[in-house]
C-alpha cells in the first residue's frame, strides 16, 4: 500500500489534517498518527486494521453518494433533562403586569424606540395603527440598513398586507394578544417561503426554501408583521457576512457581534420593535452584549427549529431579541411549545405573572466568578447592589469544576462539520468571505478528523455534566453570573439551560455591557422576572444610540 493510498485511507476515517500533513512526508505514517489520538498499536494489529478501514472507506463513500440536505437531523435527540428532573406542564393563567395607559408621543419616530409592551397598548387602544408603525420601521430600515450592514432583505409588500389585516381584525375586535400588529425582523437562517434564505454565506445568497420556519408561522398567528430578514455571520458565526460586517449601533467602527448580528444590532437602532435570533453557543449573548439588547436563550427544546439552519443539532435555540427582558417574555410565550415537524420541541408551562414576589425566589451568584478580575467588572457589582437593594438575598454557589468543559465544545464542532458536509466536500467553502483560521471553512475541515468514538465519549461526559450541574443549582429558580465569566456560557449551552442577557451599563469605550440570570431548565418565568425588576430599577434598557435617536 503506498503513501498516497494510506493517506486517503485515513482521510476517510476521520483523522486529523494537521497530522496527515506529516503523514505525507513520513515512511511510517501510523507512529505520527497514534500518539496524536493516545493509541499504541503493534505492527501486527496494524497489518490487522487495514481490511477494516477499508471496509469503513466503502462505507464512507456510499455516504457521500447520497444527498443530505441541511434540514435533515440526526436520528439521535439530545435531552437536557437529569435523571428524576420533572419538568412543569400546568398552564396557568398569565398576568403579564401591562401598563393600564401610555401616551402617543408627540414626534411619533420616537415609537421606533418604544418596548413592544408599551407599543402593544398604544395599538390595542387604537392611539396608533399597524400599518403607520410599519411604515415608520420600513423608513428606518431604508435609511439606516446600509450603515448597520444589518438588511438581508426587506418583505415591504408582505408587511404592508400584514399590518392592514391586523388593523382591521382589531377594529372588529379580534385582538389577538400583545403582539398584534407589532413589526418584527428575523435572523436570515430562518426559511419564509418565497424569499431568499441566505444564511449569511456566499454560497447560499439566492437560496430560497420552500417552507416557512413554525417560528414565523406562530408569529404570524399571534398577528406580528414581519418585515425585514436580518444579517448574520455567515453560517452563524461572528458578524461577518457577505454584505459586509454587521455594525454596533453605539460605535459603528465597531462590528455588532454575532452570530445574531443583525437581530441586536437593528432592535438596538429601533429598525424593528423585537427580533429573533438564534444561539448555539454566545450567538444570542453576545450580540445582545455589545449591541445594549435584552436577549433571551431559552431551554434547549422549547422552541421548534423547523425551517431553521442546522449547525448543532444538540445545541441550536432560537430566542428573542428585544429592548426588555419584559418584551423577551410577550415574544417567548407565543412561539415556544413542541411542534409535530420538530421532533426536538417539547411543551412546557410558561408560567409568568407580574404579581410573583421575587423576593421568595431562590437566587445565587457565581461568586468565584464575580470575584475574578475582567472587563465589566465594575458594572457587574454595581448591578448585584441593584439586586440586593429589590429585597432578593443571593446565595453564593459554584459550578460544578471537574469535568473538562472545553472538551466537549467538540460535539458542536463535528456536528457543524457534518451539516456543512457537502460545502467542504464541494470545495464552495472556499466561496466564504471569512477564511481565518478560526472561521467556519477551517473548523469544517479540521472537525472532519475527530473520531466518531470520541464524540460519543464527549456525549457521555456532557451528560455527566448535565447531572452534576444539576445536583449543584437544582434548589435555585434564577442564577446570576458574568455573562462571560468562566466556562458558564458553554456550560449553559451544553446543559441547556436558559439565559436572560441584559444591558448593565458601558466601558470604557462607549459599548454596552450586559449580566445574565440563569434559570432552570423550563424555568424561563423566573429569570425574565428577575431581569425586568432589574430593569424597573435601572435606566440601561432605555439608552439610544445617539445616531439613531429621532430629531427633535
Amino acid at each position: 500500500m503506498n503513501r498516497r493510498s494510506i493517506y486517503q485511507l485515513f482521510l476517510s476515517i476521520a483523522f486529523s489534517f494537521f497530522i496527515l500533513c506529516a503523514v505525507a512526508q513520513s515512511p511510517h505514517p501510523t507512529l505520527e498518527i497514534e500518539p496524536y489520538y493516545d493509541l499504541a498499536f503493534t505492527q501486527a494489529e496494524r497489518d490487522s486494521l487495514l481490511q477494516g478501514l477499508r471496509d469503513y472507506q466503502r462505507s464512507i463513500q456510499a455516504l457521500h453518494q447520497y444527498p443530505l440536505q441541511n434540514h435533515i437531523p440526526m436520528s439521535l435527540w439530545f435531552d437536557p433533562v437529569p435523571a428524576g428532573f420533572k419538568k412543569e406542564t400546568l398552564q396557568k393563567p398569565i398576568d403579564w403586569g401591562l401598563p393600564k395607559n401610555v401616551a402617543l408621543p408627540a414626534n411619533k419616530e420616537e415609537l421606533a424606540f418604544y418596548p413592544v409592551y408599551k407599543l402593544a397598548v398604544l395599538i390595542k387602544s387604537k392611539k396608533i395603527s399597524s400599518v403607520e408603525l410599519t411604515q415608520l420601521y420600513l423608513n428606518r430600515i431604508k435609511k439606516y440598513g446600509d450603515t448597520l450592514q444589518c438588511v438581508v432583505s426587506i418583505l415591504e409588500e408582505r408587511a404592508l398586507a400584514q399590518a392592514r389585516k391586523a388593523d382591521e381584525e382589531i377594529a372588529k375586535g379580534k385582538y389577538r394578544g400583545p403582539l398584534h400588529g407589532i413589526p418584527y425582523g428575523i435572523k436570515d437562517l430562518l426559511a419564509v417561503e418565497g424569499t431568499s434564505t441566505t444564511w449569511g454565506a456566499e454560497p447560499y445568497a439566492d437560496q430560497q426554501l420552500n417552507t416557512t420556519a413554525t417560528v414565523v408561522k406562530k408569529l404570524d398567528e399571534a398577528g406580528a408583521i414581519l418585515i425585514v430578514k436580518l444579517s448574520m455571520g455567515a453560517l452563524a458565526l461572528g458578524d461577518i457576512w457577505f454584505g459586509g460586517v454587521t455594525k454596533n449601533p453605539w460605535n459603528l467602527k465597531q462590528g455588532s457581534s454575532g452570530s445574531s448580528a443583525g437581530s441586536a444590532s437593528a432592535t438596538v437602532a429601533g429598525l424593528v420593535a423585537f427580533s429573533i435570533g438564534t444561539e448555539t453557543l454566545g450567538s444570542i449573548v453576545s450580540p445582545s452584549t455589545r449591541c445594549g439588547a435584552s436577549g433571551l436563550r431559552p431551554t434547549y427544546g422549547t422552541v421548534s427549529r423547523h425551517g431553521a439552519m442546522a449547525l448543532s443539532w444538540s445545541m441550536d435555540k432560537i430566542g428573542p431579541i428585544c429592548r426588555s427582558a419584559f418584551d423577551a417574555a410577550l415574544v417567548y410565550k407565543v412561539i415556544h411549545g413542541e411542534d409535530a415537524l420538530d421532533k426536538s420541541a417539547t411543551t412546557s408551562a410558561f408560567n409568568y405573572s407580574a404579581k410573583t414576589d421575587i423576593k421568595k425566589l431562590k437566587v445565587g451568584y457565581l461568586k468565584s466568578l464575580f470575584e475574578a478580575s475582567y472587563p465589566g467588572k465594575e458594572n457587574d457589582q454595581k448591578a448585584l447592589e441593584v439586586i440586593k437593594s429589590l429585597g432578593i438575598e443571593l446565595v453564593e454557589l459554584e459550578l460544578p469544576a471537574s469535568i473538562p468543559v472545553a472538551a466537549i465544545r467538540l460535539m458542536l464542532t463535528a456536528e457543524a462539520a457534518a451539516a456543512f458536509d457537502e460545502l467542504t466536500r464541494s470545495n464552495k467553502d472556499s466561496l466564504l468571505s471569512n477564511q481565518l483560521r478560526w472561521a467556519w471553512p477551517n473548523t469544517f475541515r479540521t472537525a472532519r478528523f475527530i473520531p466518531a468514538v470520541e464524540y460519543i465519549n464527549a456525549s457521555r461526559l456532557r451528560q455527566q455534566l448535565i447531572e452534576e450541574y444539576h445536583k449543584v443549582t437544582k434548589d435555585f429558580d434564577v442564577i446570576i453570573s458574568p455573562s462571560f465569566g468562566g466556562t458558564q456560557l458553554l456550560t449553559t449551552n451544553l446543559t441547556g439551560h436558559p439565559c436572560v442577557v441584559v444591558p448593565n451599563g458601558f466601558n470604557n469605550t462607549g459599548s454596552p455591557t450586559s449580566i445574565s440570570f440563569l434559570g432552570k431548565l423550563y424555568g424561563e418565568a423566573a429569570p425574565l422576572l428577575v431581569a425586568r425588576a432589574f430593569q424597573e430599577a435601572t435606566e440601561w434598557e432605555d439608552k439610544q444610540p445617539p445616531f439613531f435617536q429621532p430629531k427633535k
